[in-house]
């Protein structure tokens, strides 16, 4: 897991590097199971004649169709979800076939929060919210896990980067 480094600026350093929290996979690996042991039954319970054979390969292609769409593709696309903070900006990508990306300088964001409900808190994770100074303005990242921690590191870089913003030469000339 991780970000690519033909991703990275020459001398951009990564701080975090994540892909959703597992609880989304919960669904799929239910699911998996689920339409294993129905279609295990179903085949077993087809009764014997002339249409056994049919009635059995249609439950086998169901089940491995519902097992590909319900839990192989939730899977590849976990997989293929990843978010970055770095120095200079907070990176997503997502998408199995077509990858989309989405990167914000650190010096755009306006703010970071979270939100964590019951289950999430339990878990470890929850949904970063940022606001940045662009079009679209708010970034929802869901399924974060150790959200305070993203949320306290991405606080930490933003700020520090406007403290040395605010530390113009001429201000350091005028503290002297």
């Amino acid at each position: 897991m991780g970000i690519s480094a033909k991703l990275l600026g020459e001398g951009e350093q990564v701080y975090l590097s994540m892909r959703t929290h597992w609880k989304i996979m919960i669904g799929p690996v239910v699911l998996f199971f689920l339409t294993l042991g129905a279609a295990l039954v179903l085949y077993a319970l087809v009764p014997s004649g002339e249409y056994q054979q049919w009635l059995q390969l249609l439950i086998l292609v169901a089940a491995v169709l519902g097992v590909l769409v319900y839990s192989v593709w939730p899977t590849l696309n976990w997989i293929a979800s990843t978010y970055a903070v770095t120095d200079r900006r907070l990176i997503t990508r997502h998408g199995v076939i077509t990858r989309t990306g989405r990167d914000i300088p650190l010096t755009r964001i306006n703010d970071v929060s979270s939100e964590r409900g019951l289950l999430d808190r339990v878990l470890g994770c929850g949904t970063l919210v940022v606001w940045s100074a662009g079009e679209q303005g708010k970034v929802i990242l869901p399924d974060v896990p150790h959200v305070e921690t993203v949320q306290r590191t991405l606080s930490e870089l933003v700020f520090y980067r406007e403290d040395d913003d605010d530390e113009t030469p001429e201000r350091r000339q005028r503290a002297r």
